[in-house]
């Protein structure tokens, strides 16, 4: 559909091209050329306006010139029925523009306010068919919006000059943006008083204080989020966010900043996101990794820290959750001497801690283990451990060659996202090494439609694929308090069928004391469907692959779906069927 028609749509670079081949400023054979090339991430990021510009086409209608980015603008205008609008620094206000709306409110909505009156704003936008922030813009400033079309990447670029500069005379004055109550766009504070040194005393205590908490809480993140007049910290125990205290704003932005620095991040760069490590140690002497991410938001920047604790590497298959017939089959794959094993869910389901569990067991003094991760999480003195360095040509397809150079016995790949990773995992398979990797799918069985989207050929999916692995983390009930309970008919049904289970007499449901911080919860396991790859099943992997057949085939051979995995728990007294129903796929997905 031809851009020019779209209404409340993002522009993408297909319809822009169709337009521009449609109205003779592109020619055909170029057009195809820009969407057939693989774009860098980088590039992936641009605008697509941008990006057409800088593939530098020849203009049909302005023949020996090619499309700029001002040719490209103004066409925009016409076909949008916008004002052409050329930003010129030195005519904004910036203290009055930057007072409209919030830095991240404009990046979101790719627009910028260029002129500011006491009834009206004129903003740039560098998407004329989105209409959405309109109405929230006139709503929360009290005064009507006319639009105009800007160059995109002057949109990109004057809007964090003029925020940053905002910022910089809000903080060397003292004084602080606007606070006055209402949306949430208009409440970002351009600046603050000065923060405290980041290697005070007090500071240094409360990072520690910090760390401290959240390992006696069994934190695995923790969120120090930049709020309005507040810094807001949470951990998330047992995979759900608990607040756990509000710092003064200039005391968050201390803190943030000492984390950086052990972290070695760049303390001064705040404008775009950083990733670090800090490896600190318990008071019982045990050492714990932490990996940190920025993000900049509107009131400041967000930190966040995953917690790994090498405990993790130490525990077993039953701490995981996993036992009976399906660790024998888990345990049956990973016995195979080349092959490819996946582990499939979601972030944040516990795959990794499953593929390390499974590598600590089969690293032996007699193999060699080798790991190529984006990032390296935990780190194994009986694995070879390499990250993943984008910005050098280290990706996961040329890690996966430069293994299988290294006499490995076993390879681990963090994850197949592509067609050249899944046919480099497949060479090693087949070559005779196991590979075990990650996937995102819902259940196991759509791995196998997932390896064929992504181009893999059907033969060699079938030669190279030992099995399929998926789960989920489900909390499991604080023995402490649990109480008996009991379990409607639909709730059981929803959790076994088609299978005709019976229903569990007792069952139990959480009930909060101080042993689980009144959640009822204490601690995670995981639910687990294992799709091992029989001869039958690979005769089903064909290039339409039929998925309901696989899958009914899957469970005649004894593939216990997911739910039907948390189902035995809540029988068990274990977890409950809520918490099963939450994590786990509906029956449509799973069955």
């Amino acid at each position: 559909m031809a851009v020019s028609k779209l209404a409340d749509r993002l522009l993408d670079l297909a319809g822009l091209l169709e337009d521009l081949v449609a109205q003779g400023y592109v020619s055909r054979p170029d057009a195809n050329r820009v969407i057939g090339t693989p774009r860098t991430a980088e590039q992936a990021q641009m605008h697509p306006l941008t990006y057409i510009a800088s593939c530098e086409l020849e203009n049909l209608k302005s023949p020996g010139r090619v499309l700029d980015g001002e040719t490209l603008t103004q066409w925009l205008a016409e076909i949008a029925s916008h004002r052409l609008y050329h930003i010129d620094p030195l005519k904004v206000n910036v203290a009055a523009i930057t007072e409209v709306m919030s830095f991240q409110f404009a990046k979101r909505h790719q627009i910028l306010c260029v002129e500011a009156s006491k009834d009206s704003l004129l903003v740039a936008t560098a998407q004329p068919f989105t209409h959405g922030w309109e109405e929230q813009l006139e709503h929360t400033s009290g005064r009507s919006v006319q639009r105009v079309v800007a160059d995109p990447a002057d949109i990109q670029r004057y809007c964090v000059e003029f925020y940053s500069l905002a910022k910089s005379i809000s903080g060397a004055s003292g004084l602080k943006g606007s606070s006055s109550s209402g949306n949430f766009e208009q409440l970002l504070e351009l600046g603050s008083l000065k923060d405290p040194e980041a290697n005070d005393q007090h500071i240094v205590n409360i990072v520690d204080w910090l760390l401290q908490h959240a390992f006696d809480q069994r934190a695995s993140d923790i969120h120090i989020e930049p709020r309005r007049e507040v810094g807001r910290i949470r951990f998330r125990i047992d995979g759900v966010l608990h607040p756990i205290h509000d710092l003064p704003d200039q005391v968050n932005a201390a803190v943030t900043s000492r984390l950086k620095i052990l972290g070695r991040m760049n303390v001064a760069e705040k404008r775009k996101p950083q990733d670090g490590r800090i490896k600190t140690k318990r008071p019982d002497g045990r050492e714990v990794e932490l990996r940190l991410s920025t993000l900049p938001t509107a009131f400041g920047e967000k930190l966040v820290m995953r917690i790994f604790d090498p405990e993790v590497l130490a525990r077993s298959y039953s701490d995981l959750g996993l036992g009976g017939d399906d660790l024998a089959r888990w345990q049956t794959m990973l016995g195979r001497p080349n092959g490819i094993v996946l582990v499939t869910g979601p972030t944040g389901s516990g795959k990794t801690t499953t593929l390390y569990t499974g590598l600590k067991q089969l690293a032996t003094s007699e193999v060699n283990v080798s790991t190529i991760e984006d990032p390296i999480e935990m780190v194994e003195e009986s694995f070879n451990q390499t990250q993943v360095h984008h910005a050098i040509g280290l990706d996961f397809a040329a890690g996966i060659r430069t293994l299988m150079r290294q006499d490995p016995d076993i390879i681990m790949v963090g994850e197949i996202r592509d067609l050249e990773t899944a046919q480099m995992a497949v060479q090693a398979a087949l070559t005779g090494h196991l590979v075990i990797s990650t996937l995102h799918t819902n259940d196991a069985p759509t791995a196998v439609t997932r390896l064929l989207d992504l181009g893999l050929p059907h033969y060699l999916l079938k030669s190279s694929v030992l099995g399929v692995m998926a789960q989920r983390l489900v909390r499991t009930l604080c023995p402490a308090c649990k109480q008996p309970d009991s379990v409607s008919d639909d709730d059981w049904q929803a959790l076994t069928k088609p299978w005709k289970a019976p229903k569990p007499e007792v069952v139990y449901r959480p009930e909060g004391c101080l042993e689980c911080r009144n959640t009822g919860y204490r601690g995670r396991q995981g639910i687990y469907e294992i799709l091992p790859f029989t001869e039958s099943i690979q005769g089903l992997v064909t290039p339409d692959c039929d998925l309901q057949v696989l899958r009914r085939q899957a469970m005649r051979e004894g593939m216990n779906s997911l739910r039907l995995s948390g189902a035995r728990k809540v029988a068990a007294g274990i977890t409950t069927v809520a918490e099963v129903l939450r994590v786990a796929p509906p029956p449509d997905i799973a069955f």
